[in-house]
């Protein structure tokens, strides 16, 4: 049998969520609390990972197991803390929380009025030129190599964004980013950039050599306290 769970957590409270010894992680509280309710060694596997810091509104899970567990759902959220269980319901043995995804979206959140816990949020008080970085957020649409907004190496570097969608609300700036995959630290280098815009420090120029041109540059990496894994769609 195999079950699927849609998870949120505080990323703040957690060094990510891949398995890790010694640390405290999402996967791993997920399998201790699975592994008890079972009465077997359960392991799970997510859609993603979310480094240290990030949070998650719709984190997919899916695991295996012999036998039905009743109300698990509701069992899971009094063992659980800052993680919390949405939904559980059993899948198609085919299913796979990594491997079916058709689109994930990201949320970043830029508080432009230095009030909000930075746990949460980026904090940014200077003046952003706003119409700017949604004219450049232009560029990234559509099938590209972002070696030069990825960490690490990889041997592909070509994912599809779909859309991304800027907007202020409240003082608070938020880039929604919508594609078929995400690389590491790729939507905090992306959010990076189009601050350099905002900032008026670089040009959309620069930002478009930087995808065409395989140079290995680098712009700030933003934190990532204030992404948020937003939904995924299979």
């Amino acid at each position: 049998m195999k079950i699927m769970l849609v998870i949120s957590y505080d990323g703040s409270k957690f060094k990510g969520f891949q398995r890790q010894n010694d640390v405290r992680n999402v996967q791993g509280e997920l399998e201790k609390a699975l592994s008890f309710l079972y009465n077997d060694n359960i392991l799970v596997k997510g859609s993603g990972r979310t480094d240290r810091g990030v949070h998650a509104l719709n984190q997919v899970v899916h695991f295996e197991c012999t036998k039905k567990v009743s109300n698990l759902k509701n069992k899971l959220n009094k063992i659980l803390k800052d993680i919390y269980v949405k939904k559980a319901k059993i899948v198609d043995d085919n299913f796979h929380a990594r491997h079916n995804v058709k689109e994930k979206i990201y949320l970043y959140k830029i508080d432009l009025s230095g009030q909000k816990d930075d746990k949460y949020y980026l904090i940014y008080k200077n003046k952003l030129n706003i119409k700017m970085m949604k004219e450049a957020s232009k560029i990234f649409l559509g099938t590209h190599d972002f070696r030069n907004f990825t960490a690490g190496f990889r041997e592909n570097y070509i994912t599809t964004i779909f859309k991304i969608k800027i907007y202020e609300f409240k003082k608070v700036l938020y880039i929604k980013f919508y594609g078929c995959g995400f690389f590491r630290y790729m939507v905090r280098n992306l959010v990076g950039a189009l601050l350099e815009i905002g900032k008026n420090k670089i040009s959309i120029e620069d930002l478009n050599n930087m995808l065409e041109i395989k140079n290995d540059r680098k712009l700030p990496t933003v934190s990532p306290n204030g992404l948020y894994l937003y939904n995924i769609k299979y």
